[in-house]
């Protein structure tokens, strides 16, 4: 007897823009680019014909401006918000670049690039809470009834869920290169995840 799996389809917001290009954007609340209703329009093609039964949103407002529009184009069934999908709090190191942060904090940053789960940002969150509370996100997703659930979160959120739903070490996250307002896809089986599409 063939197994059906469950789908989930994990979107990343669209842009937020070239005044934020290359700079961490974590909990800040910022909303999207002028560019973003045309963006989540191609992204609608993709998800139409997935059909999915319920949207799972992070709760900050590049999300939620793409889950609405997003809603405009194509049927994604009921939306929830679900705030362990937001983005991890990078701190002080917020809306900064990488070598800013390099030049002001280069310890933290050998420290960070180790990927220890026990890394804090600098008044911001710690991997593990962050691992933490995605991992519990992933599971609640997991055991959902529905057969296709959609999830528009984060770059860093997306990462982290394929990791876990794929039994990846967490470290691995950074392999899965995920694009603004694009769709990757993986099939659940009770063994674990398949990763069927990215950047779709």
């Amino acid at each position: 007897m063939t197994i059906k799996p469950k789908k989930l389809l994990l979107a990343r917001h669209a842009s937020t823009g070239p005044d934020y290009a290359g700079r961490f954007i974590g909990a800040s609340d910022i909303p999207l680019a002028e560019s973003g209703p045309a963006e989540v329009a191609r992204l609608a093609q993709v998800v139409a014909p997935c059909h999915p039964e319920v949207t799972f949103s992070s709760p900050l407002l590049r999300a939620r401006q793409t889950t609405t529009l997003l809603a405009d184009h194509t049927e994604i069934g009921p939306v929830q918000v679900e705030p362990d999908l937001r983005e991890i709090a990078f701190g002080r190191w917020e809306q900064l670049s990488f070598a800013e942060i390099a030049a002001g904090d280069p310890e933290l940053v050998q420290r960070w690039s180790a990927w220890a789960e026990d890394f804090v940002f600098p008044e911001g969150e710690s991997v593990a809470a962050f691992l933490a509370r995605t991992g519990a996100a992933a599971a609640r997703l997991a055991a959902r009834p529905e057969e296709t659930i959609l999830v528009i979160a984060h770059g860093g959120v997306v990462r982290a869920l394929i990791c876990h739903l794929l039994k990846l070490e967490p470290r691995n996250y950074l392999l899965f290169d995920v694009k603004p307002a694009r769709l990757a896809t993986i099939d659940l089986f009770p063994e674990g995840g398949v990763l069927t599409g990215l950047n779709l």
